[in-house]
């Protein structure tokens, strides 16, 4: 992964070549961002140029087979921990390890993808991907290991937030005190959720959205668009290129997640005045709580950024209205209803309906709950 490939981002690109050039690099990192803003091919990219010894702020001039070795994702020096669960295939004690080829397709295809890309990519949409401790004795025993080619190792774990309470105190003491020349890179996209005790160990480096500049050019260069469609994807997108390649997709979860929000808020406003309109939500209900726990949070984040974009669009601040509905449903007739009076109480309820559902409460009875509050929500002066 050369660092030219990965999009924007250039003082962090800077600042860790610099270090890296004048051997100042820390044991442990966290980098905090999106997926789509590229903190996975960018930790990708810094492991090279450490372990392949390149040279003047790009990953050339060092050692031509290490650098041929991670074009195929497959240096010896280089590890990965990454969310998994069971499968057809694994049926108990699920590692890394034994997703090595479907995690290294995933990094080819698109290394910008999320967790929930991750899920459909192994066939796990319907549970909850985790790094547990038998991934913290994997990682043990890998690192305790002498480096392959003599140098450094690097430990690189995705979506490090998805690490359970043993996994983490298994590994609390081998990222304070880590074998010689050993790196540890944390990527995650919730800060909050990495503990205190592991967070403290980390030297943290925040990634800000893509510019939409950058964004465009990288939409033009990849998919050969015109300037004028770069430029408006790439302005819908909010600076994720993960999303901006989703909104090519004729085929996305998006036009999906709008015709369920459509028919939720339709059924929730008219069930002050039509009593039968709870059958309906209590159906929808059902039907979102028969799909997997990573769509049913995707699609409850989805409505938190469609209420969003309807009071920005209700306040007349069109400059950061990026929304497009795929469908017939009109966003300027339905922001009048989203305020500043109900706008905190909507997204504090999806909110706490998302950390339900991802702590394995019953989704039929989180959402039919939530359906109820939103009939009065929509129609708080």
């Amino acid at each position: 992964m050369l660092f030219s490939n990965v999009i924007g981002q250039d003082f962090i690109k800077k600042h860790l070549t610099q270090s890296a050039d004048k051997g100042r690099i820390p044991h442990a990192q966290l980098f905090v961002g999106a997926a789509g803003s590229g903190t996975l091919p960018m930790a990708i990219a810094y492991a090279q140029y450490i372990l392949c010894n390149n040279q003047a702020g790009e990953n050339r001039g060092g050692n031509d087979a290490c650098n041929l070795k991670f074009d195929q994702i497959a240096h010896p020096d280089l590890h990965f921990a990454f969310p998994v669960a069971t499968t057809t295939r694994v049926k108990s004690h699920p590692v890394s390890c034994h997703f090595a080829t479907e995690w290294r397709s995933f990094i080819k295809e698109n290394p910008y993808g999320s967790l929930f890309d991750w899920h459909k990519h192994i066939d796990i949409e319907k549970k909850q991907g985790q790094i547990g401790v038998n991934e913290a004795l994997d990682i043990n025993k890998s690192l305790a290991l002498k480096a392959y080619e003599g140098g450094y190792k690097v430990m690189i774990i995705w979506m490090a937030d998805k690490m359970n309470s043993a996994a983490s105190n298994k590994l609390l003491k081998l990222i304070e005190e880590p074998p010689n020349k050993t790196v540890f890179i944390l990527i995650t996209e919730n800060e909050d959720r990495i503990i205190d005790t592991i967070k403290s160990r980390c030297q943290v480096l925040h990634f800000p959205r893509l510019s939409e500049k950058h964004l465009s050019n990288a939409l033009s260069q990849k998919y050969n668009l015109p300037e004028a469609e770069a430029l408006k994807i790439a302005h819908q997108s909010e600076g994720d290129f993960n999303k901006a390649q989703q909104l090519l997709q004729s085929d996305n979860d998006e036009l999906i997640f709008e015709k369920w929000f459509v028919t939720w808020v339709r059924s929730a406003f008219v069930a002050r005045k039509k009593k039968e309109a709870i059958l309906d939500l209590l159906q929808w209900s059902e039907t979102i709580a028969k799909t997997g726990r990573e769509t049913q949070k995707n699609f409850l984040q989805y409505c938190i950024q469609f209420f969003r974009q309807a009071m920005l669009q209700n306040y007349a601040v069109t400059e950061l209205v990026f929304f497009e509905t795929q469908t017939e449903f009109d966003l300027k007739k339905f922001a009048p209803f989203i305020q500043g009076n109900n706008i905190s109480s909507i997204v504090s309820e999806l909110e706490s309906a998302q950390y339900h559902i991802e702590r394995n409460g019953n989704a039929k009875i989180i959402l039919s709950d939530l359906s109820i509050k939103l009939t009065r929500l929509l129609h708080r002066k």
